[in-house]
Parts: structure tokens; sequence; C-alpha cells
């Protein structure tokens, strides 16, 4: 199957349904207009909201490769953009000097393409594929402000200059989707360059959508009592309160011990599914859980 047109709003919100991402009319918007006005689209929300799947359902729609960047603390040029080969590079001194060329060797000689590793901006830049790559830039807030400052540059022009060999321009630009996490603030020259949207936690209505769209299996009514006790849980004061995606994982665990409906006792013992701080966890066990989950059915639909 070929790649889906997505010529307007409603069209990006069917094919990504049909890749089971539910997104809601504003997302399927920012998606939009990044894609016609061919800009990079910053996405902020808590950690677990569907962020980075917006990049890779968005690869799927389009039948295109997803290249993706994981930013973390002390990423470099060596790591994001490119580094020489150096090993080989020894290799092809070695033959020469073997062959009594190395006089006649010009430094030209090792540093070209053909000793350049590509890292993923390099490769997003250098794409061949009929359609542009889905550039994936993840958790750009975990990068220094040092790297951040290159990627303007590199989001102004979509290009990269290599001392050695030139500039490298993207011929046509990649699909540039951005994430943060927000736990620290993205410098505005960054988003003066992108279009900016906030994926917040769902609505019920919504992720009970989210869950029948991932775990199509689930018994409604689990699935109801599952989305309702999250939603309960979100309101709770804990560390860190459960995205979507530990929404998924602990349907599929309940699934996966026969789960039809939520207990009290099978609730603790998959809290590991849901919350990942054990002050949290602590919270919910001795009753806490129970008594949630009383104040959930106490509430009628």
């Amino acid at each position: 199957m070929g790649a889906r047109k997505l010529e307007s709003i409603d069209s990006v919100q069917a094919a990504f349904a049909a890749e089971r991402y539910v997104a809601d009319r504003d997302l399927a918007t920012a998606v939009y207009l990044s894609l016609t006005l061919d800009r990079p689209l910053l996405i902020e929300g808590e950690a677990g909201v569907g962020k980075t799947e917006v990049g890779r359902t968005l690869a799927d729609v389009l039948k295109t490769e997803l290249i993706r960047l994981q930013c973390y603390e002390g990423l470099d040029v060596n790591t994001a953009v490119y580094e020489w080969d150096y090993p080989r590079q020894m290799l092809e001194i070695r033959l020469l000097e073997a062959r009594g060329e190395a006089r006649r060797a010009a430094t030209k000689d090792i540093f070209s393409e053909e000793f350049l590793i590509r890292r993923p901006l390099l490769r997003a830049l250098e794409n061949s594929r009929p359609e542009p790559p889905v550039l994936l830039i993840d958790e750009v807030d975990r990068a220094d402000e040092e790297f951040e400052a290159y990627l303007l540059e590199v989001l102004a022009d979509f290009a990269i200059t290599i001392p050695e060999i030139g500039t490298i321009k993207a011929q046509r630009p990649p699909h540039v989707i951005i994430t943060s996490n927000r736990t620290r603030e993205v410098h505005d020259a960054l988003k003066r360059r992108c279009l900016y949207h906030w994926i917040d936690y769902p609505s019920a209505e919504r992720e009970l959508a989210i869950l029948g769209a991932r775990r199509p299996e689930l018994g409604q009514a689990l699935a109801a009592e599952v989305v309702a006790f999250v939603q309960r849980l979100r309101a709770a004061d804990l560390t860190k309160v459960p995205g979507i995606a530990e929404t998924i994982d602990w349907a599929a665990a309940l699934e996966a011990l026969g789960a039809k409906r939520l207990e009290a006792e099978q609730v603790e013992q998959t809290l590991g599914a849901l919350l990942k701080y054990q002050e949290d966890v602590a919270a919910l066990k001795g009753g806490g859980a129970a008594k949630l989950l009383d104040e959930v059915r106490a509430v009628k639909p």
C-alpha cells in the first residue's frame, strides 16, 4: 500500500486512526500545517502522552523512513551529525604506505565521503527516497543548550557544513518532529523555527478510544474501569501520575492475568505496570487501591 495523501485535517485524523493513533482535532491540525508549510513541529507534554508516537505514526502513514535522534545530556556532533571512520582511514594510510604512495596521498584521499559515518541529522538531510523521511528529535530538552544552538543552524537552512567536504544541503527537507518533556525550557529561538503543540492527558472518552485502538481484545467493562481508575489516579497526590503509555501497559497486564473487571487485590499486584515510583505504589497498597476503586464505582456513568 502506498503512502496516504494528507490533503486535509480530516485525512490526517483518518490516517492516524488507521495506524491506531487517536489524534484529536488540534493535533491533526498541527501535523497538517507542519506538512503543508514544511515547518518542524515541536510537541511538548508530560511523559507517556504519545509525543514520540506522533513521529512514528507519521512515518508509517507516509510510508517513509523514520530517523530518530534520541537526545541526552552530552549529545555532540559526532553522535548526532557525523564522524570520521578513523579505523578505515588508518587502514587506508597503511595501504598507501605499502604501495609506496604515502607521499602522493592528499588529505582529501582519507577525508572523503567514503570514510564518512552519517549520523541521524546528516542521514535525514542526504535522503534520496521519493518521500522525505520523518526526522524525530526526541526529548530535545535533555540535550545541552550548546547542542540546541547547533540544531538552530541545521533547521534554519536544512544544511550541514563539513569542513573537509563542504556544505551538504537537503534537496527535499525531512519532515521534522521535535518532542520535549519540558524538564527545562526550550530556547525561544528554537520555538520560533517550529510550529508548536501541547499534548495533555486525554479526557476519559478519548483515553477509552485510545485503549480500544491499542488493546481491541480488552473487554468493554474492564476497559471502562481501567480508564476511570487512571483518570481518578491522575487527580491524586502522586510523584508521577500515569500517562497513556502506562494505561495501555496496565490494561495489557490485566488482560494477561485474565481479568474481566477490576479487583482490588489484582490492582495492587499489577501496580508496577502503572506507577513507576515506590512512594506512589506504597500509597496504594494496604487498602489504598480498594478505596480508590470504591470511589470510581461510586461515580455514576
